[in-house]
C-alpha cells in the first residue's frame, strides 16, 4: 500500500477508525497523553509503512482524517507521555497499542518481554523502563466496512416468561460435531450450520448464550503450559470478535450466524467482560488502555496509584466512574445490538461495574446509563451479581429491568437433591421465582435466572459422579476451582460399572433437570448437559480448549436428551410453570382455589410446624388455575419431590372427582414417563430420590390427549 499523503484534521467523534465511504477518520481518547502517533502497516502485518502524528486534540480526543485510507488498512497506536507509575502514568511509545474501538484484529499476540512497559528482569520491576519495540509480535487493528446485507432479519423478541437459555461455548459445541465441516468447526459459521441449529430447535431452547467472543489474549503462563484461555474472560478489545472464531470476515461470519439463528427463532445473548482487561496488574503487559491513559481507564489505589484496585481477581478493574470509560462500554454494547443484532448480554462480575467510590451502588452511573438508554434498556440484561470485593455479593440488588444469575437457586437445589434436610423453606422460595430476593420494584419472576450448572463448575453428569474436583490437567496442583460443589457421587467416586449406582445417578440427573424446568423464573441449561457431557471431574476447565471441554457428539445419552425435550415441552404446554407474577399463596378472587397450595404427604395444607421441621426431605405443591380464566391451555399441576432414602406416599388433593394423571416420574423410566398411567389415582407413591408431576383429569380444560397428556 502506498504511503498516505493527504492529512486532514478530522473529527473527535465517533471514536475509533470510521470509514465514511471516502476516507477514514481516526479518533482516540487520552486525557494525559502528550502526543499520539498512528502507525500504518502493510497487508502482510509485518512492516510499518507510515507513522502519522495525530494533528488535532479536541475535548481530550486526538484525531485525524485520511482521505486516501481504505477498509483493510492495518494500524495501531503509539502514545507519548510521562512514565510515572507512582502517579498512575505508564506511557511508553515503544509499545504498539490496540485501539479500544477497533472493530477487527488481525493476528494473535506472540508473547515476548517486549510487551511490558518495564524491564521484566530489572530489580525495580515496573519502576524501570523498557525501550524494545513490540510491533512485530502484536495483533494489528483493521479498518473495516461494516456494511452487511441483513435481508429481512427480525429479532425473535422472545418474552422473558417464555425464555429458556442454553449457555454454550461456540468451539465446545461444534469442534466434535460430525455434521459440521472440519474447516468450520469452532467458528461462527460452524455454529451457523443447520445440524447445530436444528439441535437447538428440536430441544426447544429459545435463547443461546455464548461465552465471550470479544478479542482476548491467552495468558503467557497458559501458553508456556501448552494451554490457552478457552473461556475467553481476558478481553483486549470490546468491539472486535476474537480472530480464532472466524476465517475471512469477522463481521460477515458473525452476522451470518446471528441471521441464521434468528431465522430459526433463536435469540443470541453474549457473555461480556467489561470489569477488567488482559493487561493485568502493575506487573502486567502494556497492550492497549494501560499505554493510552492508564490513570483514566483503570481504578487505581487512592494515594498509591502505582497499584490497581482488583475487584475482578484478574489484576485490574475498569474505572466506569470516568465518563469516557463509561462511554467505551456503552458504545460497545450499542454496537453489538445495533450493528451486530445481538439480543442481550450477560455481564461477567457485574457488581464491579456498579461500584462507585463507596462501593456497590444500585444507582451507579453505569446502571443508570443502561436503564435510560433507548437501545440497551430494551434488550435482555443479565447480571452475574457479584465480584471479588468484600461487599461484592449483590444477589437481588440490581435495579428493575435486570435479571440475575441466582447462585442461591443453584446451591439450594444441589443441597436438597444431595439429601440435606431442613431446606424446604429455602427450596420453596427458589422453586417459585425467589420473590424474597426479587419481589420488589415491580420486578417479575424472570428476574431470577435459575441454573444448576454453568460453564464454571461441574457438568450435570459430573455433579452426580464426583464429589472431589479433578483439575490436574490445569497444572495448578488441583488448587484451582471451587471446593463447594454440593455434589453427591451416589456412593462411588468417579465412573463405575455398578448398575445400581449408574441408575441412581441417571435418576438424580433427571431430578435436577426436572426441578430446573419446573421452577418459576428463567431456566438456563448448560450446553451438553442434555446429552450427558462430562469433563472427567474438572470443575474449572477455563484453559482446556480440547476434548475435556468439547461436546462429544459420538457419545450421546439419547434417553436423557428425550427427557429434556419432554420437560421443555411440558413447560411450554403448561403456562402455570411460567407465571408472569409471583405467587401470593392466596385464593383467586371469588374462589377458594389458591394460586399455590403447599401440601404434606397426608394431603393437608402445610402448617408452620411443617415448614420448620429440621429433617424434612420432601415437598409437594399444587399450582392452581384461576377458575375465571378463559384460557383453555391452563391446567393445574401437582409437583411432588422426594429426596429421602425411602418412598413417600402422598394422598392427593380432591380433584373434583376425575382423578389424577401422572405426566412425569423420574423414577419410572429413562424418559421420565409412567407409560399408560392414565387411570384415576387417589394417592401417589414417590420413590426415593425422585420427582413426580401430575395434573387432574377434570382440570385439563381442553389440554387433552391430543396434546399428549398421559401418553
Amino acid at each position: 500500500m502506498p504511503p498516505i499523503r493527504r492529512i486532514r484534521p478530522g473529527k473527535p467523534y465517533p471514536l475509533g477508525a470510521q470509514w465514511d465511504g471516502r476516507g477514514v477518520n481516526f479518533a482516540i481518547f487520552s486525557a494525559h497523553a502528550e502526543k499520539v502517533e498512528l502507525c500504518l502497516f502493510d497487508s502482510g502485518n509485518q512492516r510499518e509503512v507510515e507513522r502519522i502524528v495525530l494533528p488535532e486534540y479536541t475535548d481530550e480526543v486526538w484525531h485525524v482524517y485520511l482521505p486516501d485510507c481504505r477498509p483493510g488498512q492495518l494500524y495501531g497506536y503509539r502514545v507519548h507521555g510521562p512514565y510515572e507509575p507512582a502517579a498512575g502514568h505508564r506511557f511508553n511509545p515503544h509499545k504498539l497499542l490496540v485501539d479500544p474501538y477497533a472493530r477487527e484484529l488481525v493476528g494473535q499476540l506472540r508473547w515476548s518481554d517486549s510487551h511490558f512497559g518495564f524491564r521484566t528482569d530489572h530489580p525495580k520491576a515496573d519502576l524501570s523502563f523498557d525501550r524494545r519495540d513490540n510491533a512485530r509480535v502484536m495483533p494489528k487493528c483493521r479498518v473495516i466496512d461494516t456494511a452487511f446485507s441483513w435481508t429481512d432479519d427480525h429479532p425473535p423478541a422472545v418474552p422473558w416468561s417464555q425464555t429458556i437459555i442454553y449457555e454454550a461455548h461456540l468451539r465446545g459445541l461444534t469442534m466434535r460435531h460430525p455434521l459440521v465441516p472440519r474447516n468450520l468447526r469452532g467458528t461462527f459459521l460452524g455454529l451457523a450450520q443447520p445440524a447445530v441449529i436444528d439441535h437447538l430447535v428440536q430441544l426447544g431452547v429459545t435463547t443461546l448464550e455464548l461465552l465471550p467472543v470479544h478479542a482476548i489474549i491467552d495468558e503467557r503462563l497458559l501458553i508456556e503450559r501448552g494451554l490457552r484461555n478457552y473461556w475467553g474472560y481476558n478481553s483486549v478489545g470490546f468491539f472486535a470478535p476474537d480472530p480464532r472464531y472466524y476465517s475471512a470476515s469477522a463481521h460477515g461470519d458473525f452476522k451470518t450466524m446471528v441471521g441464521r439463528l434468528h431465522d430459526a427463532g433463536i435469540e443470541i445473548i453474549l457473555d461480556v467482560v467489561y470489569n477488567h482487561t488482559a493487561e493485568g496488574n502493575h506487573l502486567g503487559p502494556t497492550l492497549s488502555l494501560k499505554g493510552i491513559d492508564n490513570l483514566s481507564y483503570y481504578r487505581l489505589v487512592p494515594g498509591n496509584e502505582r497499584f490497581y484496585e482488583n475487584y475482578s481477581g484478574c489484576g485490574n478493574t475498569l474505572n466506569l466512574r470516568h465518563p469516557r470509560v463509561l462511554q467505551l462500554v456503552m458504545d460497545s454494547l450499542r454496537y453489538w445490538v445495533e450493528d451486530m443484532h445481538v439480543d442481550g448480554f450477560r455481564f461477567d462480575l457485574a457488581a464491579s461495574l456498579a461500584r462507585e467510590k463507596a462501593g456497590f451502588d444500585g444507582g451507579s452511573g453505569f446502571l443508570d446509563a443502561v436503564r435510560q438508554d433507548p437501545v440497551l434498556s430494551r434488550v435482555k440484561l443479565i447480571a452475574e451479581p457479584w465480584d471479588l470485593g468484600g461487599d461484592g455479593y449483590r444477589l437481588g440488588g440490581f435495579p428493575p429491568g435486570w435479571s440475575e444469575w441466582n447462585g442461591r437457586y443453584r446451591d439450594t437445589l444441589r443441597r436438597f437433591w444431595c439429601g440435606e434436610g431442613g431446606l424446604i423453606g429455602e427450596l420453596a422460595s427458589r422453586l417459585t421465582g425467589s420473590s424474597d430476593l426479587f419481589g420488589w420494584g415491580g420486578r417479575r419472576p424472570w428476574a431470577s435466572i435459575n441454573f444448576i450448572t454453568a460453564h464454571d463448575g461441574f457438568t450435570l453428569r459430573d455433579l452426580v459422579t464426583f464429589e472431589i474436583k479433578r483439575n490436574e490437567a490445569n497444572f495448578e496442583e488441583n488448587r484451582d476451582g471451587t471446593d463447594a460443589n454440593y455434589a453427591w457421587n451416589c456412593g462411588v467416586e468417579g465412573e463405575t460399572t455398578d448398575a445400581d449406582v449408574r441408575a441412581l445417578r441417571a435418576r438424580q440427573v433427571r431430578n435436577l433437570m426436572a426441578s430446573l424446568l419446573l421452577s418459576q423464573g428463567v431456566p438456563m441449561i448448560l450446553a451438553g448437559d442434555e446429552l450427558g457431557r462430562t469433563q472427567q471431574g474438572n470443575n474449572n476447565a477455563y484453559c482446556q480448549d480440547n476434548a475435556i471441554s468439547w461436546t462429544d457428539w459420538s457419545h450421546v445419552d439419547e434417553d436423557l436428551h428425550a427427557f429434556v425435550q419432554l420437560l421443555i415441552k411440558l413447560r411450554r404446554d403448561f403456562p402455570v410453570l411460567r407465571k408472569q407474577r409471583f405467587f401470593s399463596g392466596e385464593a383467586f378472587p371469588d374462589s377458594s382455589v389458591k394460586d399455590i397450595l403447599w401440601i404434606t404427604p397426608e394431603g393437608r395444607e402445610m402448617s408452620h410446624g411443617d415448614w420448620v421441621a429440621p429433617y424434612t426431605h420432601s415437598l409437594g405443591f399444587l399450582l392452581g388455575v384461576d377458575p375465571s380464566d378463559e384460557d383453555e391451555r391452563e391446567a393445574p399441576l401437582l409437583v411432588l419431590l422426594n429426596a429421602y432414602v425411602e418412598p413417600i406416599t402422598y394422598r392427593l388433593p380432591d380433584d373434583g372427582g376425575g382423578g389424577w394423571i401422572v405426566l412425569l416420574d423420574t423414577a419410572s423410566a429413562a424418559d421420565g414417563r409412567r407409560a399408560g398411567r392414565v387411570e384415576p389415582l387417589a394417592q401417589c407413591v414417590v420413590q426415593p430420590y425422585s420427582l413426580a408431576v401430575l395434573t387432574p383429569l377434570s382440570g385439563v380444560r381442553g389440554y387433552g390427549r391430543e396434546k399428549g397428556v398421559g401418553e
